[in-house]
């Protein structure tokens, strides 16, 4: 005699595995994951993405399968996920080496003796940027590069009125500059997050503004570690800076540049706040990096498998990456 109850039906895959038995495995090996407060990913993020990549996005019934690799063999054919990875990569090129160098030139002039209490002052000031929240920075950035009362804009009038009032002593100097700032931007109002070329390279100084104090910082740490007999002993060899910098300190300053390497590009391939802040990827796709594309796949199409995907393929890619950068740039002192 039926009790009234409906039957409850197991949705089987090939293997035998229910979902339901993926579920609970995925959310048990998730609880054994622990928490990271320094962020980054962990092992409770790996595995949920892993059990969400294997869901198929469709609605219960005894048809229900898992989808196993099939959500990351779409993304072979995914040319939006393609665009914004390429993208990012490009992103990636061009602010690393940037920041990078304006590091090493501030730890270099940070080195230096003399002027201590001055350098306490920039330690201090180079920890601001460090501090302040990711979103605060886009919105920082979206607001000084507006087009209509934005500070930079406010900069650019003001260079063109002083070029305009020392016009006469310039002669004819003045007219070749002005004609070639007019022939580059013809109005003074620029509208920077509306230009797809000019959006990029908002979002890639605001980057640089946040991340290039960070890497001064380490690399400077780093050139505390020289030994001063040795470093001295080398300048009284030669008055060549860079034959110092590139045979006594850069030994020492090789693991802080790895540690940058792979922070830097993780940061880089998850990067979300400030590019969604200030653009939303825009105008059209020309600031839409690999996460803000993650994000719209997941949150708005609600294709949580193949964003799920995604972001162990990127995870696959930052693991890749950072073995390289230990591999090449990593020596013990």
């Amino acid at each position: 005699m039926s009790d009234g109850t409906e039957p409850q039906i197991k949705i089987y895959d090939d293997s035998g595995c229910t979902q339901k038995d993926l579920f609970k495995w995925s959310h048990l090996l998730s609880c054994s994951g622990g928490y990271r407060p320094s962020g980054g990913w962990d092992i409770s993020s790996a595995f949920r993405c892993l059990e969400f990549a294997a869901r198929v996005h469709s609605e219960p019934g005894p048809n229900l399968r898992l989808a196993w690799f099939q959500n990351y063999l779409g993304l072979v054919n995914d040319a939006g996920f393609r665009e914004s990875l390429f993208r990012t990569f490009v992103f990636l090129l061009i602010n690393l080496p940037i920041q990078l160098i304006l590091g090493l030139f501030i730890a270099l002039l940070l080195h230096k003796v003399g002027h201590e209490w001055l350098k306490n002052i920039c330690r201090v000031s180079l920890v601001i940027p460090l501090a302040t929240t990711l979103a605060v920075v886009g919105l920082m950035g979206r607001l000084m590069f507006n087009s209509s009362f934005g500070v930079v804009n406010y900069a650019v009038a003001t260079a063109i009125s002083l070029f305009r009032s020392i016009g006469p002593l310039l002669q004819g100097h003045f007219q070749v500059m002005h004609g070639f700032w007019r022939h580059v931007v013809p109005s003074n109002m620029i509208d920077w997050l509306g230009n797809p070329n000019l959006a990029f390279a908002t979002v890639s100084i605001m980057d640089c503004w946040q991340w290039t104090p960070f890497c001064a910082l380490v690399l400077l740490s780093s050139l505390t570690l020289v030994p001063t007999e040795i470093e001295e002993a080398a300048k009284l060899e030669t008055d060549r800076w860079w034959q110092v910098l590139w045979r006594v300190q850069l030994p020492f300053l090789l693991p802080g540049i790895t540690a940058i390497l792979i922070l830097r590009t993780a940061d880089i391939l998850k990067m979300f706040d400030v590019v969604y802040t200030m653009t939303q990827g825009g105008p059209g796709n020309a600031t839409d990096l690999i996460s803000v594309y993650v994000q719209r796949v997941g949150f708005r199409q609600v294709d949580q498998g193949v964003a799920s995907a995604q972001a162990i393929v990127l995870l696959i890619i930052t693991i890749i990456l950072s073995r390289i950068y230990i591999r090449y740039f990593y020596r013990e002192i």
